[in-house]
């Protein structure tokens, strides 16, 4: 029976996976994981250089009185110097840096316009919800009609290529079990409030137009992503959720967070499942030109495995560490401004979780070019470090002194202007309508501390194996313990 058991599950995996069998036997290797991780690291360093060398000339260039779009911040400078960015709003999709570059989000699909607020039946959501919206099979690029705080009844369950896009509006969504991203690839969530999310499940939740099934008790975090790649996360603000505001574990990669504001929270960023669990070493995280903010205590992130590239933040105090680790994760700090509390006994940036220096002392964690304020203090390790970053450090990050240019806008933007920049039929099919709107640099931050892409089709291969190896993987370790 043993050995019969074990033919079915081979014959299972090499019948319906195309690649066979042998893709279990590297489980460290995802789909959708950079060859090169330092060679993307090096990548965001020279577009964060050539964004401020042009910030620089420009300023120079024009008089006190005058002003320019130009941020240094090489995301922003992709679309908000665009005066008729609302009539491509898809543009934004080719901005991404980092290892999140790749994320197509709905690109090339239908807008989805959300006009209700109100989310009545995870099961069956109405029309003109964001949860109709988020679940269908095809690529949509959702906007808003107006302003609006939407409380979820359960998690938010996303389909795969999807965008958020909460521009010229200014949209919360709160509630039960918030944003999930499990088992997909390709979404982008721009310009969103994420807060007090709280615990659900126990209950059916619809996750595709033909399919929902019963989800037991979500953890409560803000956006919880599972099994997923090729995900960014832009100019969000979140704060005060029951357990993480941004978890990325099981296997995800691909991932960029930045431009965000983080505030009000304990354990604010988990990358890893957990120390044991091997596809994570395949994780690959680019953090960069978010504020960490107010009462902030830890896990800014906190990594298992993989290799996370923390670049151009700003970090104005924790009460416990910045960024924490366990499991030999690799640690990229460059060109970051760490500001610590004034506890005395807190000013260490970093935390190695639960292990002895014998076993951190080789684990690979590097600062370069970062501003240690109120005496913080990087703790540094690794053999060989400077031959194993040499290309990542061949064009040094810019200094942190630009910390207050970069990161200016962090969180969500809202519109000054008297034309808010909300999406209307009118300004995405008429483009005479555009001319007074006033462009991306009239869009400001609010959240401050007051209280190359994928072919056609060889993205639809792609994210096929992908699903099918989610599929088969947990299939895999279903019959496993049944043996």
């Amino acid at each position: 029976m043993f050995q019969i058991s074990y033919i079915v599950v081979f014959l299972i995996l090499t019948s319906f996976f195309p690649l066979g069998f042998g893709i279990f036997l590297n489980v460290t290797t995802l789909p959708g994981q950079h060859p090169d991780p330092e060679s993307v690291a090096l990548e965001v360093n020279r577009k964060v250089n050539a964004s401020l060398s042009i910030f620089q000339s420009r300023r120079k260039m024009l008089s006190y009185t005058q002003s320019s779009c130009q941020t240094g911040n090489p995301i922003d400078d992709c679309w908000r110097c665009d005066h008729s960015w609302q009539l491509n709003r898809q543009r934004l999709a080719d901005c991404a840096i980092g290892f999140g570059q790749y994320a197509l989000g709905g690109k090339g699909g239908r807008y989805y316009v959300v006009t209700s607020s109100s989310d009545p039946d995870p099961v069956d959501p109405p029309p003109g919800t964001l949860r109709y919206g988020v679940i269908q099979e095809e690529p949509l690029w959702i906007v808003f009609s107006a302003s609006m705080e939407i409380k979820l009844s359960e998690e938010l369950i996303f389909n795969s290529h999807k965008t958020l896009d909460g521009r010229g509006v200014n949209v919360h969504i709160t509630g039960g079990g918030c944003i999930t991203l499990q088992y997909i690839s390709n979404v982008i969530i721009h310009n969103i409030h994420v807060h007090h999310c709280y615990e659900s499940g126990d209950t059916n939740v619809r996750s595709s137009p033909t399919h929902f099934g019963y989800r037991g008790k979500s953890d409560g975090d803000g956006i919880s992503i599972f099994g997923s790649r090729d995900i960014w996360i832009d100019h969000c603000s979140l704060s005060n959720c029951k357990d993480g505001l941004i978890d990325v574990v099981m296997g995800s990669t691909g991932i960029t967070i930045s431009n965000n504001h983080f505030s009000h929270h304990n354990e604010v960023m988990l990358l890893g499942h957990n120390d044991d669990y091997l596809p994570d070493s395949g994780m690959q995280v680019t953090i960069s030109f978010n504020h960490f903010g107010k009462k902030l205590i830890q896990r800014m992130p906190r990594c298992r495995r993989g290799y996370i590239h923390v670049v151009n933040n700003d970090f104005t105090r924790w009460e416990m560490y910045a960024i924490g680790g366990s499991g030999n994760p690799t640690i990229n700090s460059q060109g970051n401004r760490y500001i610590a509390p004034f506890d005395p006994f807190a000013k260490e940036v970093t935390k190695r979780v639960d292990t002895d220096e014998g076993k951190w002392r080789n684990w690979n964690w590097r600062s370069e070019g970062d501003v240690m304020a109120n005496g913080a203090y990087f703790v540094a390790s690794g053999e060989e470090v400077e031959i194993k970053y040499e290309k990542a450090y061949s064009v040094e990050p810019k200094s942190a002194d630009f910390i207050d240019q970069i990161t200016l806008n962090a969180g969500v933007l809202i519109h000054r202007g008297s034309n808010s920049g909300k999406w209307t039929a009118t300004t995405n099919n008429d483009t005479e309508s555009a001319g007074d709107d006033g462009g991306g640099e009239d869009l400001v931050a609010i959240s401050g501390d007051s209280d190359d892409d994928y072919g056609g089709d060889e993205e639809s291969r792609s994210s096929t194996i992908y699903s099918n190896f989610s599929l088969l993987f947990n299939l895999l370790m279903a019959l496993l313990a049944l043996l």
